[in-house]
């Protein structure tokens, strides 16, 4: 096992959901974290901004843009670790505007290699969804699953992953792919579909508005997934590898969005909301997790797995959105 506690680990997209979860535990586990944020006039720190003061003071925050290449060289100098997590994540908006996805998912991760590989550093783990795999043609998933960009979003990350791979192969930087399903829990943005459901009904709708009902997913609740990125880190058998990390449990949007409105005491009809269908050959119908690969090589297994472990992270999630404080922070219905 690697001691990530021996070196500094960068952390892109730290002021983010998942990022900011896990500069947390990285903190928590004593690691010696540099927290690239993005850049902004208004001197935020994104979700970093809401952490413990314990957490702050034990980071180092930059900020910057993966788009930069001089800016990803000075980030990374100095560390041992990189885990890449920045990205544009949001599969309606990537419709509307693809090149941005392509400059920030591609051009941004070509920046953390070479900046990686400049400075000679130990592990680059890149991040990529379970979106790159479309529909599911066989389940559960595994990783050698085919790869079917089904959005302009999923493009970009097959892009960014198969670059990322490929410096491994070309010049053997030390290079492994984490690939999270539908990650889930406290400080998610709106647009996705959990936070979509809580906050409607949070707000006292009585009718949902949402997309397709059908497709199922597979949730995995936000400190596995913060549990899987540095489970691969401190591994050298992942080096070179693409690691699935989920929950292994599949359940619909619909039944999802029942599950949601019983714990939160209510009940729930639903209508289509057109902004939020994709186009028909872009929607993915189906995917659950194969996590076994994770479990061989890095004896990570979810904590929240089943609908018992998935009931309990959506408590803890309703909890998280029920406090006027957080809820506050969100544009109910609106998403991008």
């Amino acid at each position: 096992m690697v001691d990530l506690t021996r070196g500094k680990v960068l952390v892109t997209g730290a002021d983010g959901f998942i990022g900011s979860h896990l500069v947390e535990a990285l903190v928590a586990g004593g690691v010696d974290v540099r927290a690239l944020v993005q850049y902004n006039s208004f001197g935020h720190w994104g979700w970093l901004d809401t952490v413990p003061a314990a957490v702050k003071a034990g980071i180092e925050v930059v900020a910057g843009d993966v788009r930069d290449a001089g800016g990803m060289r000075e980030a990374v100098r100095g560390t041992s670790v990189v885990l890449h997590l920045a990205a544009l994540i949001a599969i309606p908006y990537s419709y509307r505007a693809p090149a941005s996805y392509i400059e920030t998912n591609v051009v941004g991760t070509l920046n953390v290699l070479d900046a990686a590989r400049d400075h000679g550093v130990d592990l680059v783990v890149q991040t990529s969804t379970s979106e790159v795999y479309g529909t599911a043609r066989q389940t559960p998933i595994d990783e050698e699953h085919p790869l079917q960009a089904q959005s302009p979003y999923a493009a970009s990350k097959i892009a960014a992953d198969q670059l990322a791979l490929s410096y491994r192969r070309s010049f053997g930087l030390p290079v492994a792919v984490i690939r999270p399903f539908n990650t889930y829990g406290p400080r998610q943005s709106a647009r996705a579909v959990i936070p979509t459901i809580i906050t409607q009904i949070a707000a006292g709708a009585a009718s949902l508005r949402l997309g397709a009902l059908q497709p199922t997913r597979d949730f995995s609740f936000v400190e596995d997934t913060a549990a899987g990125f540095i489970a691969v880190a401190q591994s050298e058998a992942a080096i070179g590898e693409v690691i699935n990390v989920g929950s292994a449990f599949e359940i619909s949007i619909g039944d999802t969005a029942r599950l949601i409105a019983e714990i939160m005491g209510r009940a729930v009809s639903f209508e289509s909301d057109a902004d939020r269908l994709r186009p028909e050959a872009s929607e993915v119908n189906r995917l659950i997790a194969n996590v076994t690969k994770a479990g061989n090589r890095l004896n990570w297994r979810p904590r929240f797995a089943g609908r018992e472990g998935f009931r309990r992270g959506l408590e803890r999630t309703i909890a998280w959105f029920a406090d006027p404080a957080n809820l506050a922070r969100y544009r109910v219905g609106y998403q991008t």
